[in-house]
Parts: structure tokens; sequence; C-alpha cells
């Protein structure tokens, strides 16, 4: 699908989930961890990009090429799971699967044009998605809070507990 479909889509995602959501307290907090975790994760990497100006290979770019894309299937994921419903985790499933390999390709060709001499040595040591356990490559970013600011991710930040109260007043609604 094309990658600009991939947010108002999300919003869709969103609406579904809500809709066939039958969320216990157990559920909650098990989701609600597990989308914690991927929130945590891109903090961690928006705190290393500089979109298009610098390749980020520090901190979780030197485990993943896709630290942010790997947080957001966990947060989604957590949704799922928080959501108690199995056609909830298979609309999570088909997004993830309809949206994000062809970004994750597309973003690759980007980078291998935009810095082809950093991006090759960087590709042949850090996998696409799934993380090594030890850091590989150059590690040429730091982390840096201002880049937290500049690349937005509080709106993810406060999405998550938002969607989780939508959830437990779902939860809270059901007979």
């Amino acid at each position: 699908m094309p990658s600009r479909l991939r947010v108002p889509f999300g919003y869709v995602l969103g609406i579904l989930v809500v809709a066939v959501a039958r969320p216990t307290p157990a559920t909650l907090l098990a989701g609600g961890l597990l989308a914690l975790s991927g929130e945590a994760l891109r903090l961690w990497s928006s705190g290393h990009i500089d979109k298009t100006r610098a390749l980020a290979t520090g901190g979780p770019y030197a485990h993943t090429r896709n630290p942010l894309y790997l947080g957001s299937l966990l947060m989604g994921a957590g949704v799922a799971v928080a959501a108690a419903s199995p056609w909830a985790v298979l609309a999570v499933a088909a997004y993830f699967a309809g949206f994000y390999p062809s970004v994750m390709r597309e973003e690759a060709a980007f980078l291998r044009q935009r810095f082809p001499d950093e991006y090759a040595a960087w590709a042949a040591a850090v996998p696409l998605f799934l993380p090594r356990p030890t850091p590989a490559g150059p590690r040429a970013t730091t982390f840096d809070w201002e880049r937290v600011g500049r690349n937005r991710e509080w709106r993810t930040a406060v999405a998550i507990p938002a969607f989780g109260i939508i959830l437990w007043a779902r939860g809270a609604l059901l007979p």
C-alpha cells in the first residue's frame, strides 16, 4: 500500500480496534506494558535521528536499521493485547503487514541514495528489522532530547495513555 496512506489508515485502525475491543484489567496492563516498551524504543530512536540531514547509526540504530518501526510494532501489539479481541489482533497484523514492508523498502532506497557510503557500511553490519543483541556498525550518533522534540515524538507519547484510557472506558461500558 502507498506509504502516504499509513497515517490515515492508522486512525481507521484505532476506531476499528476500539469497536471490537473487549479489554479486561489484565489485558490493559499487559498491553499497556508492551505499548510503553514500544514508545520507550521510539523515544530512544527519536533522540538519535536528524531526518534527511544525517544517517542515524548510534543507540538503537546500532541494533536495527528500523527501531522506530519496531517500536511502532510493539505499540501496535500492545494495543491488540489490551483490546483482548482476535479481530483487533487481525486488524493490527494486517495494518503492519500491509504498510511497513513497503515503507521500510522506500526508506532504505532513499537512505542508500542520500548517504551511499555510510549506508552501505551500516547496512552490512546492522539488520533491517529484527534487532541484533549487541551494537554494530559506525555508531556515529548520540542521543539528544532536543531531537526528540524536533521529531515530535511527544505526539505518540501522549497517544499511548490516551488510547489506554479509551480502551479502559470501552471495557467499563461493556455489559
